[in-house]
């Protein structure tokens, strides 16, 4: 009994090059998956240097030179607060686990009055603008020591410019404050209350 010997054709060259091409971009969707799988729990959980490394990736958010990052959320009009100018702005602060250490609602500050990371964040804005952006410890509350109860934190601020000030007009205005505070017996120039004093509420600068 003879066994006939059926011909086989050759793989064509170009049939291989889709095999293998299909097998390389199988490994990498597996590879990408189990990176991603890893990653959101070091996010999670991980250090405050390794959730921004991982947020710097996601979609809209971009760093400065200093390490705060930010996303656009709403772009506004006009021109961007300068240093000394007036700002009204509606904020919220929370930690990375969600809890809110600055409650929503406005506040009203001098722009270079702030922490580094939140002063930064404002002279990016115009009215209208809204922002999210995150404020690693080194530009947050760190010369405030180790006392304070933010010291060494990662911030995330929610904020929204209601108005901007110039800083010639918001002078005026506090001399005129001044005066009208002088002639009736009122707070010291400097003092809590009085003009260039601490206002209450707000991510003050230390």
């Amino acid at each position: 009994m003879s066994v006939t010997a059926v011909p086989l054709q050759p793989v064509k060259r170009s049939y291989k090059t889709w095999l293998w091409a299909g097998v390389v971009l199988a490994i990498a969707v597996a590879v990408a998956l189990a990176w991603t799988g890893t990653r959101a729990p070091v996010a999670a959980k991980g250090s405050d240097a390794q959730f921004l490394a991982w947020n710097k990736g996601q979609t809209g958010v971009q760093t400065t030179a200093s390490g705060l990052q930010y996303q656009v959320l709403k772009e506004g009009s006009g021109a961007k607060a300068q240093e000394g100018d007036g700002v009204s702005v509606w904020t919220v602060g929370t930690m990375r686990d969600g809890t809110v250490f600055q409650p929503a609602g406005d506040i009203r500050l001098q722009v270079g009055g702030a922490i580094p990371g939140f002063d930064e964040a404002l002279k990016m804005m115009s009215k209208g603008s809204k922002l999210r952006i995150w404020i690693p410890a080194n530009i947050a509350y760190e010369k405030a020591g180790p006392q304070h109860p933010l010291f060494g934190k990662l911030l995330q601020f929610d904020l929204e410019v209601k108005e901007i000030v110039p800083a010639a007009v918001l002078q005026q205005m506090m001399m005129q404050q001044m005066m009208q505070q002088q002639g009736q017996g009122g707070g010291a120039p400097g003092g809590p209350g009085g003009p260039g004093g601490p206002q209450p509420g707000g991510p003050e600068g230390q």
